[in-house]
This record gives structure tokens, sequence and C-alpha cells, in this order.
């Protein structure tokens, strides 16, 4: 109902996180801990990030745990500069524009494909897997990330213009704009039927 709720202009109920850069710090000084508890943090919000870059679920998977092992083995390198999300959205969009490219002459996984998916069959909620394939389907991938950003993590807009570094007013125009097409799509199936 998380989408759902979004779509329908309803404020979505989330566990708020903040990633203190402490987080990181211990992360670099092989703290398991600390990175069992980033990953607790940011699994949610580091695979929808991806998600709406790669559009294939199993893909997304596989580039998140990469991008965990990617901040495990570079946290040590990491500069304090009060935006730690901002370098893990880095690090995640970098391994996806790499897979993208190696994976150019693969063809993507039909949407017809996604119900069956074991990763979008943990979506209980009928409506949010109708909302989640449209979102997959009919927008662009700025679009994408700012709305599942906003719907799984709780990010006010603001949280995803710095941490994306983009201008506020663009954020908030792709959400709009994104919100916009979803309902005109969900509107269009609802009277297909």
């Amino acid at each position: 109902m998380l989408l759902f709720a979004i779509i329908n202009n309803q404020p979505p109920i989330i566990d708020k996180f903040q990633i203190d850069e402490n987080l990181i710090h211990r992360i670099g000084h092989d703290d398991p801990i600390a990175f069992s508890e980033f990953y607790r943090l940011t699994q949610k919000t580091i695979f929808s990030y991806i998600l709406s870059l790669v559009l294939n679920p199993n893909d997304a998977e596989d580039i998140m745990q990469d991008t965990y092992l990617k901040i495990r083995s570079a946290a040590h390198l990491y500069e304090p500069q009060g935006k730690p999300m901002a370098w893990v959205f880095t690090i995640a969009r970098n391994l996806s524009f790499m897979h993208i490219r190696s994976h150019k002459n693969i063809a993507d996984k039909g949407f017809e494909d996604f119900e069956n998916d074991s990763v979008l069959s943990k979506i209980m909620d009928q409506e949010d897997k109708i909302i989640l394939e449209n979102l997959l389907r009919n927008l662009e991938e700025t679009e994408r990330s700012v709305i599942l950003l906003h719907a799984v993590s709780g990010f006010k807009h603001r949280e995803i213009a710095k941490n994306l570094g983009m201008p506020l007013a663009t954020v908030l125009s792709k959400y709009h704009r994104g919100l916009g097409k979803l309902r005109k799509s969900i509107n269009l199936q609802k009277g297909g039927r």
C-alpha cells in the first residue's frame, strides 16, 4: 500500500532513517555490527534506487550486493562531507551504469515476467505491484528514482536533491510529473478493464 498511498497523495508511513557518518567510519574499521546496521537501515532504499536505474529486479539485487561489497571495501576512504547517502548513491549509480553498459546486447526481461519474479513476489499488495510495474515501464530514470526514494525510504525532496546532486526545483518537477504519468497510466488501466 506504500506506493498506492503516494500515488493518491497520501503521506506514506515509513520508518525514517538517518545515516551517521560515524557508521561509515566504523565500517571502514571493519566493524561487522556497524555494517549489519548500515545494511538493515539502507537495503530498501538502495534496492529501490538501483531498480529505478536498471529496471530488472534480479539485476538490481546483484548490483545491490556489489554496492555493499564496494561500500565495505571503500569505507576507509570515505571523506566526511555531511552527505553519506550521496556517497552511497554514487557507488550504486556507477555500478548500475557499468552493468547497463556491459549488458547492452542482452535483451531486457519482459514486464510480463515481473509477476512471477521472486523479488517482486515479496510485494504482497496487488495495487503496489501494478503501480511498480507502471513506474518501471512508463517513467524516465530520474522520475523513478525520485518517486522511489520518496515513497520507499521517506526521503524529503530536499534530501533527495542533496543526495542526488540535483536542484530542489528539478526534484519537485520530476516527482510531480512522474506521479501525473503514473496516475494517468493507472487510470487508463482501470478504464480498460
